[in-house]
This record gives structure tokens, sequence and C-alpha cells, in this order.
């Protein structure tokens, strides 16, 4: 079972419904299927094989949708980067996977580290033209060619970066096994969603979790409603006028948008699901946004690109089970452990280990590309072990205590501190660096640094928060920057995180204002 299948099926039996709407474009699924199948072709002619990677570069727009059932028909393999992140951030990504096409479409930071990174690749642009790169229009006109049969093992769909604790991300292998049964099987089924649901996608559809919405939405044959970018008032109207009925909302968005909300109620009327992350989102924000919505129903999970959605909560358990983030997702195994492998009883605190199958099989992902021994660490006997920390309940709850991977979530991202920390370390007034993450009114939490600086070096605060910004995507910059002559550590010379939180609450005061920097 192959995702553009999907596609196909859908082109065939509903030809002029609504699949992609993205500012002012809308294509139906048999105007979506006719894109696919000319850029598959283009692809095909240019010797795009297999396995080979293609690395989509794009901001939010109907060109990531065309390109990824375009490079997924031919077997090929899409690695997704969000513009968000820096020019090094992206070639980083390039010269890891070695990517045979990188479409982009001039809204990312710079191309040139890029071009360097896969140098040999062909470079398409989607945006304005730029010298010696190919045209996505062009190629849209091209004659739609015979493409070859993929072979029935090529089973490989999406490289998805992650950050680590290493600070070097490593790229999630993910299967189109994995991708459907998590987003078509689980989700349809857990959410109640249909080919009838509008769906709204407010992030990078690069990220993980606009990606999601965005299998939803196509493999149920439903409609895909895309922002180019985020706005509380305009995400209303757009709900407005395309009656969305299903959204995506992590805590960050839903700070953003109560207050639209509150405003212009009736403009939600067509909404009846709302998901929202299961980990980090206040009781009182859902509380507030169904005291404003009470006809829409909210569905929680907790979720990982390696295991896919390991635990829900349905509507009525968010107020009931506030703090859990909910029960295995039936079909999901779930065991807590401690550090030898051995189960823990209920009410003590183990890390969460998952299967649902081989590897590549169902939720599990196939491996960490061109990583065995990342893979062999998190694959264990076939269990993902998340590095997560939780306690369960004699009802089956569970309860996230603690990450054992060193981890600040922010605005609905994952930031993992050594890759900040190393960045910090990365400046030549810097001698150490350690981040925690602090509570922020917006953002839910925020990076905070603190630096031992070198003897003789001169950095202020706003020169390494400008110094992150060039190097690492902006969501990942520290806040705030404390300077400190030593750093705590304990007898093994470990960094005291503990101590490093309480003096951040005492030097900071109440921590979270909710003004980033920018």
């Amino acid at each position: 079972m192959r995702l553009e299948v999907f596609i196909e099926a859908h082109a065939l039996r509903r030809p002029d419904h609504p699949a992609v709407i993205c500012g002012g474009e809308r294509l139906t699924y048999g105007q979506l299927q006719a894109r696919i199948a000319a850029l598959a072709g283009a692809m095909s002619a240019r010797g795009v094989r297999p396995g080979d990677r293609v690395l989509l570069y794009l901001s939010n727009g109907t060109a990531f949708v065309e390109l990824t059932f375009a490079a997924l028909s031919l077997g090929a393999i899409v690695v997704p980067a969000t513009t968000r992140l820096t020019d090094t951030e992206v070639a980083y990504i390039a010269a890891d996977a070695e990517p045979r096409l990188v479409a982009h479409d001039g809204a990312g930071t710079g191309l040139d580290l890029v071009r360097r990174a896969a140098e040999g690749a062909i470079f398409l642009s989607a945006g304005a033209a730029t010298g010696g790169d190919e045209s996505l229009d062009d190629w849209r006109a091209e004659p739609v060619m015979l493409r070859p049969e993929v072979p029935v093992e090529w089973l490989d769909a999406m490289i998805m970066y992650t950050s680590g604790t290493t600070g070097r991300p490593k790229g999630a292998l993910l299967t189109h096994a994995n991708i459907i049964t998590n987003h078509h099987f689980v989700n349809g089924l857990e959410w109640g969603l249909t080919a009838d649901d509008v769906f709204l996608v407010s992030t990078p559809l690069a990220h993980r979790t606009g990606f999601a919405r965005l299998a939803n939405a196509l493999t149920v044959g439903g409609t895909l409603v895309v922002m180019e970018k985020f706005d509380p008032a305009a995400t209303l109207d757009i709900i407005a006028r395309e009656k969305v009925s299903v959204a995506g909302m992590v805590p960050t968005i839903c700070r953003m948008m109560l207050p639209a909300i509150a405003a212009a109620p009736h403009k939600c009327a067509s909404l009846r699901r709302i998901v929202v992350t299961g980990e980090a989102f206040p009781v009182e924000l859902k509380q507030q946004l169904i005291g404003l919505l009470p006809h829409v129903r909210l569905f929680s999970f907790f979720a990982m690109t390696e295991a896919g959605a390991i635990t829900g909560l349905d509507h009525e358990e968010q107020f009931t089970h506030p703090a859990s983030v909910g029960r295995p997702t039936p079909g999901v195994e779930v065991k807590l452990v401690d550090a030898e492998g051995a189960h823990v009883a209920d009410g003590e605190v183990g890390e969460i280990a998952v299967r649902t199958g081989a590897p590549g099989q169902f939720l599990t992902l196939r491996g960490y590309f061109r990583r065995p021994k990342e893979t062999a660490e998190t694959i264990r006997d076939g269990w993902v072990h998340t590095g997560d920390m939780a306690r369960r309940d004699a009802d089956g709850f569970l309860y996230i205590v603690d990450r054992k991977k060193d981890m600040v979530l922010s605005g609905g991202f994952n930031i993992y501190t050594k890759e900040v920390e190393q960045t910090l370390i990365s400046h030549p007034s810097v001698a150490d660096a350690a981040v925690v993450g602090v509570p922020d009114a917006i953002y839910g939490e925020a990076v905070l640094a603190f630096v031992e600086p070198r003897p003789g070096g001169d950095a202020s605060e706003e020169a390494l928060i400008a110094h992150c910004r060039t190097l690492i995507a902006s969501y990942k910059k520290p806040k705030r920057v404390l300077f400190v002559e030593q750093l705590p550590r304990n007898a093994l010379g470990k960094v005291l995180k503990t101590e490093l939180r309480r003096q951040a609450v005492e030097r900071c005061g109440a921590p979270g204002t909710g003004k980033a920097a920018s």
C-alpha cells in the first residue's frame, strides 16, 4: 500500500472534489493528480529513481504537496526541510541525505551552502527564477510520461530530521506503511475523520504536525486548506470561508487564537474536531477553548516521529484526566521499564517503550538513515525506547514526568538543548554553556542559556542571541542569556540543570512574559 495510490483513487472517484487550497490556488483531486503525473514524468526523465532522495526546502504551498507525491510515485524518498531552518542547518541535511533533487522557492535564508553540500543534485525553483535552476512551471507543462512501475520492495517514503542529544540531527526513515497506518487508519478511526472533512494546516507542512494533517486529509479524500503564514484573525476568516471542520493546534497557536475566537466564535461554526498535542497542553487552555466552542470535540495525543501515535485522550478525558497523555492507542504495545529493561509497577516511573511490529511496519520507523548505531540504541528487541519517563495509574493512564533526553518544547517545536549549547560554545567568547527550558506565557517553554565567558571575552547577551540566530532556526535561539563564573556541577562534572532552573527563577523572577527575542 502506497501513499500516491490514494491520490490516484480519489482522482478517479471524485475528480472534482477540492483537494488542496492555499492562498488563491485551488486544486481538485483531478487537477492534483494531473500535476503529480507531469512532475513525476519530469523527475523520471532527469534520472530520479527508487531510493533517491528529494529534498523539499519549501514554504507552505501546493508545490510541496505536488512534489511530495510525484517523488513518492517514483519510489523516491522525500526529505522535508522547513524554511525556518538556516542555510547551515539545511546544508547539513543536504550533506547527510545526499539528494538527487533539491526543490526550493527562495523563501529560505540562503542556498549557497546547500548548493555546495548537494553538489551534483538537480536544483528546481518553485519560486522566482534562479540562474541555472530548472523551473517548476516548466516541469508542470511537460507532457505526461508513462512512469516506470515501482518495485514492491521500495517502501521507504520519507526522512524526517530530528535534532538529537548529540546536537547533530538524524534522519528518521519512515515507510509508506508507517505514514498510512498512523495518519489514515489510526487517526481516522480514533478521531472519526471522513472524506467530507476540511482540514486546516497553520504550521509548516515540512514539520511533523503539518505533514500529519496533510496525510490525514489526502488519504481520507478530504480537503486540505493550507495557510501560507499563520495569523489569528486570518485563520478565523479561513475557517469560516472554507467551512473547516478539523484543525490541529499546539498550545502557542491556541493562546494566540483565543482572543480572536472570543471576538467572533460564530466563525468557527463549521469546526467539529480540534486535535491538540497531549503533552504540555495546559488544561486551562482546553477549558477556555471549549467554553468558547462548546460544539467542538477535543482529541489529544502523545506521539513521536519514531513510533507514531502512542497514547490518546478523548474529549471527556481531557477534563477527567487533564494531567495525563492518555491510554495506549489500540494496537500499540506500551511498557514502562527501568534502566535494566525490567517492567516497573503501576505508580513507579519508567522509560516508555513502544512496539507495533517489525521496523518499517505499522508505526515503528525503519531506522535512522545511515545510522545503524543510533538505530540499535533506539530499537531494542523490536521495542522503540522513547527516552520519555512516565508513570501509569491503575486505569492505564500515562503521565509524563520527565524527559530522559534533554529537550525544550517551545511553540510545538522540540528543541534539543545540546544543539543550542554547541552553537553557543562555537562563539569565541564562550568557554562553556548550558541550556534549560523555562515557562513562557505564549510558547509554553522558552530557551534560557547560562554561559561561562572566556577570559577576555566581551560577548553580550544580544550578541550571543544574534550568533545563534545565524546558525540555528530562530525558534531554537535563547530568549535570555545569563552569565555565570562557573556552571554548577556534581562530583562527576555533570552540569546540574535542576540548580540552573532554580537560578533562572531567582535571577529572572517569574519567567514567561511571552516576549521572545526576534
